[in-house]
């Protein structure tokens, strides 16, 4: 049996659950998802494109789709956190990781477009690592 991932905005306007079924996990480091995202990758997750069940706010979802480029975002209008879409193509269901409420049992399986990856992300991975605020 397959185990039931809840996820959610941050302001809890939207919710929905998916079985933990993904056929990939990647770091994207291209120039789009840094400015997609406002850090330094994405995190995302690829599903079957019916792999969920939105069980709060649909309607609050917007989504973006570049004009020119394949790529989009779809987030909460409220509190713009990034929400699951259907791909440009209708093939997948990208899921950023970041809005799940539990672990996906996936493993990362690459980090994609490394040639575009920013230096002060390379020497802020080496940096002390703590818990909270430093003090």
């Amino acid at each position: 049996m397959t185990n039931i991932i809840s996820g959610s905005c941050c302001c809890g306007d939207v919710e929905f659950t998916l079985e933990d079924s993904f056929s990939n996990f990647f770091f994207c480091h291209c120039e789009q998802c840094r400015k997609l995202t406002g850090s330094a990758h994405a995190s995302n997750l690829f599903t079957s494109p019916n792999n969920i069940n939105w069980t709060k706010g649909v309607e609050k979802i917007k989504r973006y789709d570049h004009p020119q480029r394949s790529f989009s975002k779809a987030f909460c209008e409220n509190c713009a956190s990034g929400l699951p879409f259907i791909s440009q193509s209708g093939k997948s269901l990208i899921v950023p990781a970041g809005s799940l409420n539990g672990e996906p049992s996936i493993r990362l399986d690459a980090q994609i477009f490394c040639s575009e990856q920013t230096e002060w992300h390379k020497k802020g991975m080496q940096t002390a690592k703590v818990s909270g605020f430093p003090k």
